[in-house]
């Protein structure tokens, strides 16, 4: 169960390093209960990283971290939290229902409970009549969709979401989001990264990276109000150029 108080995620100087090339930098991050959050950044800026991490993927090389109230890596949250990779986590030879299944025994669900989770997690995604084609058969966007139903058959109270909407139709964002915003009225946390601006708009708060740090956060609304700017893509430039202005005062 999550633990009392504000925050789902909270982290202190969390730092990953690899040799001498510093993929995260002594990030301090906090996300409450209830909140999506949206990690947004060119690539190798750290945004998986940090995700896995937090997911006890990887190991911080120094810093602290708690997720649902459990410091990690030490703790077990694996049960508690649903991640979905960007690279799909299912099983090509198997159908798409057996992949549901075997996710659903991985925590251990009833076979009852699991047989509702199924059906509902297919309806949802547009998967109910492939429920027993091969994965292997099935296109991009719909490995994409079964991969999202596996990481909430379990019905997790915190979700971590790298790219979730990537290799889908328009359509099936605005499924996607309709879904997330129920699990969010509900008071699940999801700590999520996406490249699409439009759906940035759809976060509680955003935070920028670049290079492993955070360079900016804040609501939608405020980040343009701040950066003066009319769209997050040029608030994002904004704030990443003076970073870069910073980073060169601080060399000087």
């Amino acid at each position: 169960m999550i633990q009392e108080g504000e925050y789902s995620i909270e982290t202190s100087g969390l730092t990953k390093k690899y040799g001498n090339f510093l993929a995260v930098n002594k990030m301090n991050l906090k996300v409450k209960k209830g909140e999506i959050y949206g990690l947004l950044g060119p690539n190798g800026a750290g945004k998986t990283t940090l995700i896995k991490m937090l997911c006890s993927v990887l190991t911080p090389s120094s810093g602290n971290a708690r997720v649902l109230g459990v410091k990690i890596p030490d703790g077990d949250i694996a049960s508690q939290i649903g991640y979905m990779p960007q690279e799909t986590g299912i099983y090509p030879g198997l159908t798409v229902e057996q992949n549901l299944n075997f996710y659903g025994r991985i925590f251990n669900l009833k076979k009852t409970e699991m047989k509702k989770r199924e059906n509902e997690l297919l309806q949802f995604v547009d998967l109910l009549p492939w429920k027993n084609e091969m994965a292997e058969n099935l296109s991009g966007g719909m490995k994409h969709r079964l991969s999202l139903a596996c990481t909430l058959i379990h019905q997790p109270q915190l979700l971590f979401l790298d790219e979730p909407t990537v290799g889908v139709d328009p359509q099936l964002r605005v499924s996607f989001w309709n879904y997330f915003n129920q699990l969010r009225e509900r008071g699940v946390p999801i700590l999520m990264t996406t490249h699409y601006m439009d759906e940035a708009r759809h976060c509680d708060r955003i935070g920028f990276m670049q290079r492993g740090n955070l360079i900016a956060e804040n609501t939608p609304a405020e980040l343009l109000k701040e950066s003066g700017r009319d769209s997050l893509e040029d608030a994002f430039l904004m704030f990443s150029q003076q970073d870069e202005k910073n980073q060169k005062e601080v060399v000087l």
